[in-house]
């Protein structure tokens, strides 16, 4: 038996003027158990994935870290501009 993603849910996380893309997958283990990650979308070439035993865990997370993240890369981009 292979394992395989299968998208349940797509949503957009708005944070100041940038709208950040969410995909949610279920996953099914080899034994048989649903396990979920979400694919954040930061950039063409920058991803966060996150796993979780439900959506609604996922959905709580990533509303935290993507604003965190974002805020977090301005500040050190402002960091280095600086130096």
């Amino acid at each position: 038996m292979d394992m395989f993603r299968t998208l349940v849910k797509t949503d957009a996380l708005a944070i100041d003027h940038l709208t950040v893309t969410v995909r949610y997958f279920e996953l099914r283990t080899l034994r048989g158990a649903r396990r979920y990650s979400a694919e954040i979308v930061l950039g063409p070439a920058d991803r966060i994935i996150l796993d979780d035993d439900s959506v609604t865990n996922l959905e709580a997370r990533a509303a935290r870290l993507v604003p965190a993240t974002l805020y977090s890369r301005r500040l050190a981009a402002g960091a280095i501009a600086a130096a």
